[in-house]
């Protein structure tokens, strides 16, 4: 896969309507394999600017009941690409068949996976503070303004940023200070 140009819009009020409808038609495609779907990443988070890619995190029984179920979800226009990186994932994604553009990035876990509680964190701590939401999107402006055409350079500009952040989010959520959605 090529570098990809970096896109970065307001947010839309949209992203939470497409996360709804595309998290019921995940528990339509996958039945009992599927628990519970999450949706993270920026386009979760109101006020900053975002990739129009909405992320989601669909909560599985187990990873091999997942992975008998893939066909389903290559049957639904999903593209499957296994861990894609990430140790115990389940990366697929679906891209707009006029534009192209891609549309949704799922990230499956099996239930009790760290990464769940990770990612969760991180948005929930994002969408409790709007003043830290805000150094975010100021992070992905300069990633963006660095790397213009590469996604993968992009990501890479705000790893240190996030990392450190989420740091804090899981801090914060461990002490029970949830946000609620």
């Amino acid at each position: 896969m090529g570098s990809i140009e970096v896109e970065l819009l307001p947010h839309s009020p949209n992203w939470a309507s497409m996360a709804c409808a595309e998290s019921a038609r995940l528990h339509r495609t996958l039945g009992d394999v599927l628990l519970a779907v999450h949706h993270i990443g920026s386009t979760s988070i109101p006020g900053i600017l975002a990739k129009p890619i909405v992320d989601l995190i669909p909560v599985v029984t187990n990873l091999d009941a997942f992975d008998q179920a893939m066909p389903r979800m290559t049957s639904v226009g999903y593209e499957c690409l296994g861990e894609f990186g990430i140790v115990g994932r389940r990366y697929c994604r679906r891209f707009d068949l006029v534009t192209g553009k891609r549309l949704f990035q799922l990230h499956f876990f099996a239930r009790n996976s760290s990464e769940i509680e990770r990612h969760l964190a991180f948005a929930n701590y994002l969408r409790a503070y709007p003043a830290i939401a805000k150094e975010y999107e100021s992070q992905k402006i300069r990633a963006a303004a660095l790397y213009p055409d590469d996604t993968a350079k992009y990501n890479n500009a705000k790893n240190d940023w996030i990392k450190r952040v989420e740091q804090e989010a899981l801090a914060w959520a461990a002490l029970g200070t949830r946000h609620s959605d």
